[in-house]
C-alpha cells in the first residue's frame, strides 16, 4: 500500500493527513492536527513559523507509532505571506501575516508607480492591500537595511519545504497570489519589480505542482527513521482545494472557510476590463489551469464573533441560533476593510448597522444570522458578475472545505441563487494536496482520473430551492 503525506494549514489550524488509494477509491487517515494563529512580535503581528514547523515534525513522527511509512510528503497553506532568507540561507524577517497593518496605504502608493490598470492586465490578480507586492513595498520603505541583505524570497509553504528538504523554490499556484508574476509568461514580471525597486535575484527558479522537489534532509531522515520525497502538490490551499470539486461542468465553485474563494476554473486569465471592475483574480492552478475568482471575507467572521463570546457557542449552536432569529435581516458587507482584523467584531457587525440605518443586532443569534445573510448576499453578487463575464448561466454551485458542513448557509444560498447547490467533499485541501503528490508518484495518472476517484471516494449533499427554507 502506497501513502502519501498532506500537510494542510490554514490560518486557524494545521493538520497532517495520510492519503491512500483502495480499489480504486482515496481513503485519507488525520494523523495530527493542531491550532494555528497569529501572535504579536514587536509591532506586527504573525505567525509561528517555529512552532508550526515542530508540529509538522511530530505529525511525521506519529507515522512510526502506526506502523505506516509515507512515501512523499507536500505542503499547502495560506497565500500571500512569506519570509526573506540571508546569505547563510537562515530567516531574515518574521513570517508577518496578511492581517497585520504594515500594508495600510501601500496599495495606493505603488500606484503611483504602476499604474492600477496596467498592473492587473500584467497580473491578473485582484487588488486587496495585503497582496505580497503590498508587503514587500512597505519592507523596502520601512526596513531598507533589511530589505537589503535579502538573498532568498520563499512563500510560506516554500519555506516548509525548503526546512524539510534544503531546496529552495517558488511554488506556481502560490507565486501568482503575490501579483508579481506575470499572468501569460507565468514568469516573475521583471518590469514591475523594476518599477518599485524590487531585487529580482531574490526570486526563485518557478516550479509547477506536482514536481517532486528531492527527499529529506540527511539529519531529518535519521531524526524521523525513514526518509520521504518532498513533491510540491499545489500549495496554494485554495488551488489544490479545487482539485477535489468533482465536476466541472458548468459548476461555479466556493472553496469555503476563513476565506470563501467562489469563481470557475478556466484555461486561460481574463484580464479585462469588467473583470478589473468587479475585483476578480486569475490564480494559478494544477495543469496551468486558471482559478478566476474572488475572495470574500468568509466564516472568519464568525468565528471572531465565536471569540468575542468567549467561545461559549459552537458553531453548530449558532446555526441553531440563526434559525430562531429568522425575522432579523440585516445585512453587512463582508468584502470591507474594517472586517479584516477588528478589535470586535460583533461591536463591528454593530456599528455598520447602525451606519447604515438598518436594524441593528444585538444577540448572539440575531448576529450570526446576520453573518450568514450577508456572506449569501456577497456569493449571490459575486455568482451574477461571473455569469455577467462568461455571458452564460451557471445551473450549479458546488461547495468545498469545511464551510460547506453548516447546511443552513447551503440551503440559504441554494434559495437565494436558485440554482442547485452540491456540499462537499469537505476535506478538499487535503484531498487536492494527496492527489498532485499521487499524480506525480504515477499511482494516479491524470486530473481527470484524480476528479472521477474524488466523486467516487466522497460524500456529496444536493440543496434544492425551496419555499420552506428558512429566510
Amino acid at each position: 500500500m502506497r501513502y502519501t503525506l498532506a500537510v494542510d494549514i490554514g490560518a486557524s489550524s494545521g493538520r497532517l493527513i495520510l492519503g491512500s488509494v483502495q480499489l480504486e477509491k482515496l481513503e485519507l487517515k488525520e494523523i495530527h492536527r493542531f491550532d494555528n494563529k497569529m501572535i504579536k512580535k514587536g509591532q506586527h503581528y504573525c505567525w509561528d513559523i517555529d512552532m508550526i514547523f515542530s508540529e509538522i515534525k511530530k505529525g511525521i513522527k506519529k507515522c512510526n507509532d502506526i506502523g505506516i511509512t509515507p512515501e512523499s510528503i507536500g505542503i499547502d497553506t495560506w497565500a500571500v505571506d512569506f519570509v526573506l532568507l540571508d546569505e547563510k540561507g537562515e530567516l531574515l524577517t518574521d513570517a508577518v501575516a496578511y492581517r497585520d497593518d504594515r500594508t495600510d496605504g501601500m496599495m495606493e502608493e505603488v500606484f503611483q508607480k504602476i499604474m492600477k490598470e496596467r498592473l492587473y492586465l500584467e497580473t491578473g490578480i485582484q487588488f486587496q492591500k495585503f497582496n505580497t507586492i503590498y508587503q514587500l513595498y512597505s519592507l523596502k520603505k520601512t526596513q531598507p537595511e533589511v530589505f537589503a541583505q535579502a538573498k532568498t524570497f520563499l512563500m510560506i509553504p516554500d519555506y516548509l519545504h525548503y526546512l524539510l528538504s534544503g531546496i529552495a523554490v517558488n511554488e506556481y499556484t502560490n507565486a501568482t497570489s503575490t501579483q508579481l508574476l506575470n499572468a501569460f509568461t507565468k514568469k516573475w514580471d521583471k518590469t514591475i519589480l523594476d518599477i518599485l525597486e524590487i531585487n529580482k535575484e531574490i526570486f526563485q527558479e518557478i516550479k509547477k505542482p506536482n514536481t517532486i522537489l528531492g527527499n529529506l534532509r540527511p539529519e531529518l531522515v535519521e531524526e524521523f527513521g525513514f526518509d520521504m520525497k518532498v513533491i510540491l502538490p499545489a500549495t496554494h490551499d485554495t488551488g489544490s482545494a479545487v482539485i477535489s470539486v468533482p465536476a466541472f461542468n458548468d459548476t461555479i465553485y466556493i472553496s469555503s472557510g476563513t476565506w470563501s474563494l467562489i469563481g470557475v476554473e478556466n484555461r486561460f486569465p481574463i484580464c479585462v476590463t469588467k473583470a478589473l471592475d468587479y475585483n476578480f483574480t486569475n490564480e494559478g492552478g494544477i495543469d496551468y489551469r486558471y482559478r478566476f475568482l474572488k475572495n470574500i471575507m468568509g466564516l472568519w467572521m464568525i468565528q471572531e464573533v465565536r471569540r468575542n463570546y468567549n467561545n461559549q457557542y459552537s458553531f453548530a449552536k449558532f446555526v441553531e441560533l440563526a434559525k430562531e432569529a429568522q425575522g432579523f435581516s440585516s445585512i453587512v458587507n463582508v468584502n470591507d476593510n474594517r472586517f479584516l482584523k477588528p478589535d470586535n467584531m460583533v461591536e463591528e457587525i454593530q456599528n455598520y448597522c447602525l451606519e447604515t440605518g438598518q436594524q441593528v443586532p444585538t444577540t448572539p443569534g440575531e448576529i450570526a444570522k446576520c453573518v450568514y445573510d450577508s456572506l449569501v448576499d456577497s456569493y449571490v453578487t459575486a455568482i451574477n458578475e461571473i455569469e455577467e463575464i462568461f455571458e452564460k448561466t451557471f445551473p450549479s454551485i458546488n461547495i468545498i472545505g469545511g464551510g460547506c458542513q453548516n447546511e443552513m448557509l447551503n440551503q440559504l444560498l441554494a434559495e437565494a441563487s436558485q440554482k442547485d447547490v452540491y456540499a462537499g467533499p469537505i476535506e478538499a485541501t487535503a484531498i487536492g494536496n494527496i492527489v498532485s503528490q499521487f499524480i506525480a508518484l504515477g499511482e494516479i495518472d491524470s486530473l481527470s482520473e484524480a476528479r472521477q476517484m474524488i466523486k467516487q471516494s466522497f460524500e456529496i449533499k444536493a440543496y434544492k430551492a425551496a419555499e420552506d427554507v428558512i429566510k
